[in-house]
């Protein structure tokens, strides 16, 4: 291969990279199955310890997405009205830490905050706040929601596998004018959502996904997080 094959190659695959965000808007413009067996086919192609292939995904769209949609919202409705429903609701792993500390702490207050001023939603805006949390519920109206799941049976080092799996995704989405927004906001759900989709007793809720067009007309989707520099994250050793 030519460095000028090289060259266009890389730029192809730093663009899909650093175009990737979480969209929170999109439209209703379907996305054909074959396109999304394509993604996935791609994303399959992610690295696992001896070939384990953790991933198990369930695709949403029509009749089946609008019916768990309006069954999450319904109870995330109920569970703000009675915060007593809280026992009915856990999440099947621990995604955050138990404890907060700094810097992560204040990476989250950032990303939070500068969402919601974005938004124009304010810190005492209890009714806003809790609408714009449900948007996730809606799958922020992506025509297509993915669902992921895990055998309980796998260990910790599938989840480091799963992650890749789900950024080859993201990846390959944008690189077919796609986007994506990744979702551990469902896990709290997954009570719901597990016998909706027809998971097996044995499997473990990873995270929701909505993907589609993004709405680029939405001021939601000019929200970009930043990154720390290389150097803050980096030790080099020689």
């Amino acid at each position: 291969m030519n460095s000028t094959r090289r060259s266009f190659d890389a730029a192809v695959v730093d663009a899909a990279i650093t175009s990737r965000m979480s969209a929170r808007a999109f439209t209703q413009q379907a996305v054909p199955r074959e396109t999304l067996e394509h993604l996935l086919q791609l994303a399959s192609r992610a690295p696992s310890g001896t070939n384990t292939q953790p991933w198990k995904v369930y695709v949403l769209q029509g009749a089946s997405r609008d019916a768990l949609v309006a069954k999450v919202c319904a109870a995330h409705d109920a569970f703000r009205a009675d915060p007593a429903l809280a026992s009915h609701y856990l999440e099947p792993y621990d995604y955050y830490p138990e404890k907060w500390v700094s810097p992560y702490i204040d990476r989250r207050r950032e990303n939070g905050w500068s969402l919601y001023g974005l938004l124009g939603i304010g810190k005492g805006d209890k009714d806003r706040m809790h609408l714009q949390q449900q948007r996730n519920y809606r799958f922020f109206d992506a025509p297509v929601g993915l669902m992921f799941t895990i055998d309980r049976v796998m260990g910790r080092g599938s989840l480091v596998d799963y992650g890749m799996f789900l950024q080859n995704l993201m990846v390959a989405a944008r690189a077919h004018g796609l986007h994506t927004c990744p979702q551990a906001a469902w896990n709290v759900f997954a009570s719901i959502v597990m016998p909706h989709i027809g998971a097996g007793a044995d499997e473990m809720m990873l995270c929701g996904m909505s993907l589609g067009y993004a709405d680029e007309g939405q001021v939601v989707n000019s929200f970009h997080t930043p990154r720390v520099a290389v150097s803050d994250f980096t030790h080099w050793l020689d």
